[in-house]
């Protein structure tokens, strides 16, 4: 691991996102098309990318921002 004290600092950018409190933050005509407008059509699901930061397999990556935001530019 990167550093004396092996410490690994890391970060995912997530676009728009479904999660369980979606439904009650938004109205029902958003929830429907929740995603729609970026250009995989439907939100994100960056559960994935956080494995991948945990892992033993990425032991050595550190100061990364993934932006997992189905092709919407971050800034």
């Amino acid at each position: 691991m990167p550093g004396k004290r092996n410490i690994r600092v890391n970060t995912v950018a997530p676009g728009p996102v479904w999660t369980p409190l979606i439904p009650s933050t938004m109205p029902e005509e958003a929830i429907t098309g929740f995603g729609e407008n970026i250009p995989p059509g439907r939100a994100a699901q960056p559960a994935t990318s956080y494995v991948m930061f945990a892992s033993d397999e990425s032991n050595y990556t550190t100061g990364a921002v993934l932006p997992v935001t189905g092709g919407r530019p971050t800034l």
